[in-house]
């Protein structure tokens, strides 16, 4: 009988990502007997194949940047910098396996806590099957995931992903990236400033579609001026592997057909979730179109005892949306239930370089919204900070609703800007006036001191 093996938990997590890790901790805190399921390495996309490694070769990355250009600050390098490819995956993978140990550690030590490795699918609303286990409970948390959407014409060609281009020792001669959103773009300028002669294909008019089109614009300046090839409006793309090696890939723009060839190809493409995984017709569990599975403000799927969180839900698809997730179930768990995902401002980050930070609406959501609207933007080359660094491109800027005086949205494209924006979304969760921002004395010499200035800048605009 199936039911004599199976083992039965207070919770069974899957996925070992940025909210199944410390939701573990959490219920295991609280005397449950907690399940943990991990098909792949402990830590999610964050730690594995997402914010940890990449930014170690953003890192990378800039100070070979920063060697090339430093007879700009008058400094005089007499030969290029040499890049060691092996050395810069080797700090990536130190980094890595710390994080994977600490996590490894944290969860080894909670003997509430059975670690179970393996792909799970559902049998039924309360059963899950793993290899050859069968695992009970009444309250089931999903935290499986995305992984790279691999588009159709592409199947069959060799073609690196985010996860195994992190895998690679040598530099690529020539990269060509489809796809201009956030992976292919920070991918893009990475390997550029590493050596590689690199060209972005996306179909779509500008760069990074969910931002407003004059962004889009600068940001293709700076990776344009970087020595990036960036072709917009490509449609009909399809690749072929070359005998010789490499790749070709072939492309319709402007009614020609064209072609182009490089000797490795990165598919940036999105993201799609791993719900498919899981069978969760099985649970009778509601789907949306793009397979993100269902939930309501409290994380709560269809299913009474069944709950999903991280880049599954469709919420966000970032490391703070997902521990988010897991401070609302918690929260809904054991505390005064008041966390839910209505509180949520949207706020993000692009990690090229300079990077864009994201607060809020961008400027065509905010017309959409049918306000009041007061808008403001100036250029980085206004700030002495910025003119002193040899870092002035990018902007700033901020939209306001004229009726309430709160900040709606605001975009930081400039250096320091993954940081700064943290003072936008600071008063836009406080629920400040601009007027307290725009009278308030930040320091000087910094970019920051510019929020001040940008604010005082505020005009109306058409709805």
């Amino acid at each position: 009988m199936i039911e004599d093996r199976i083992e039965t938990f207070d919770a069974i997590i899957v996925g070992s990502g940025q909210a199944g890790n410390p939701l573990a901790l959490a219920l295991a805190k609280e005397k449950w007997k907690v399940a943990i399921v991990e098909k792949a390495a402990l830590g999610g996309t964050c730690v594995n194949t997402g914010c940890t490694p990449t930014k170690a070769y953003v890192a990378s990355a800039r100070a070979a940047w920063a060697i090339e250009n430093a007879h700009n600050l008058g400094i005089e390098v007499p030969k290029s910098p040499k890049v060691n490819l092996k050395s810069i995956k080797k700090r990536k993978d130190k980094l890595v396996n710390q994080s994977r140990l600490g996590i490894r550690k944290s969860l080894a030590d909670s003997p509430q806590v059975t670690m179970i490795r393996g792909t799970a699918s559902f049998i039924d609303k309360t059963r899950l099957k793993v290899g050859s286990r069968v695992l009970k409970s009444y309250k089931i948390f999903l935290n499986v995931g995305a992984r790279a959407r691999i588009p159709e014409g592409f199947e069959d060609v060799d073609y690196l992903t985010n996860m195994s281009i992190l895998q690679l020792d040598k530099v690529p001669e020539s990269l060509i990236i489809i796809g201009g959103s956030y992976i292919g773009l920070e991918f893009a300028q990475i390997f550029k400033r590493l050596g590689s002669r690199v060209t972005v294909l996306e179909m779509g008019d500008y760069l990074i579609s969910k931002e407003d089109q004059h962004t889009s614009e600068q940001v293709r300046e700076v990776l344009e001026n970087e020595g990036i090839k960036v072709i917009c409006g490509a449609h009909c793309l399809k690749g072929k592997n070359k005998k010789s090696g490499g790749v070709t890939v072939s492309f319709h723009k402007e009614s020609k057909d064209k072609k182009i060839n490089g000797t490795h190809l990165l598919v940036a493409t999105g993201r799609m979730p791993n719900s498919d995984l899981l069978k969760p017709e099985k649970a009778g569990l509601s789907i949306n179109e793009k397979g993100y599975i269902d939930v309501n403000a409290k994380l709560e799927t269809n299913i009474e005892g069944i709950f999903a969180l991280g880049d599954c839900n469709g919420k966000g698809a970032f490391t703070h949306t997902s521990y988010n997730d897991y401070e609302i179930m918690e929260d809904q768990l054991f505390g005064e239930k008041k966390k839910s995902l209505e509180d949520r401002i949207t706020n993000y980050a692009l990690y090229i370089d300079p990077p864009l930070g994201r607060a809020g609406m961008t400027l065509a959501q905010a017309r959409e919204s049918g306000k009041n609207l007061l808008f403001a933007q100036m250029p980085m080359s206004d700030i002495s900070r910025a003119k002193e660094k040899g870092e002035t491109q990018g902007k700033m800027e901020v939209i306001v609703d004229a009726d309430s005086e709160q900040i709606l949205g605001a975009a930081v494209f400039g250096t320091g800007g993954d940081e700064i924006i943290g003072t936008f979304l600071t008063a836009m969760y406080g629920k400040l006036s601009y007027k307290v921002l725009m009278n308030s004395v930040q320091t000087h010499p910094t970019v920051t001191e510019l929020i001040p200035t940008l604010l005082q800048q505020l005009k109306p605009i058409e709805k």
